[in-house]
């Protein structure tokens, strides 16, 4: 009987969501993902598609903290061509102890950020936010698939695909990620 029900069950999201839907399904693409924003509202990511996505997982008290006003700068500098800075906050490595209001106050006082930051999740572990997990899916990193530190960066191209990741030492304005942005800015869709 329980066989018969899930079979009913996997048909019905068959109809409801199309033929290749079910459940468990993970997402292909990162325009398939959403978060919540640091004011709790639903972000779907398919507002972004056709963007050039740059996400970072943020701490308020972190020595890599001041590169937050590097994303600011890169954000406001390609923004109209396309290209997007989303930040993430976390305490996984206990240096994001404010809660989200405090976390926005403190980016917007202390940084101008202006990109959107969105819900203080895991983005490491066992208990990481589906964002990260499919972040870390699509580009493990050289030693560890996890997040090790904060400020990793990933970077998606117009298509929605995970094109390049990396570590928290490099800055926003290092020509590894300046050259990576021009070029997926410059591929078509």
């Amino acid at each position: 009987m329980r066989h018969f029900i899930f079979f009913i069950l996997i048909f019905a999201s068959t109809l409801v969501y199309g033929k290749d839907a079910s459940p468990n399904e993970k997402p292909e693409n990162f325009f398939e993902l959403s978060a919540n924003s640091l004011t709790g509202k639903k972000i779907n990511f398919s507002t972004y598609r056709g963007k050039v996505v740059l996400v970072v997982n943020t701490a308020s008290q972190c020595g890599f903290t001041p590169q937050l006003k590097g994303l600011e700068e890169m954000y406001k500098k390609y923004a109209s061509r396309g290209f997007i800075v989303l930040g993430f906050p976390s305490n996984d490595f206990k240096q994001e102890k404010g809660d989200n209001t405090e976390v926005q106050k403190f980016a917007e006082k202390e940084f101008g950020v202006t990109f959107p930051l969105f819900d203080k999740l895991p983005v490491s572990g066992k208990d990481k936010q589906p964002v990260y997990q499919f972040l870390t899916e699509k580009k493990p990193g050289l030693l560890f698939k996890d997040v090790s530190w904060n400020f990793e960066k990933f970077l998606v191209n117009r298509k929605g695909e995970v094109i390049e990741r990396w570590s928290s030492i490099t800055k926003p304005s290092s020509s590894s990620i300046i050259n990576a942005v021009e070029k997926a800015l410059e591929e078509p869709l």
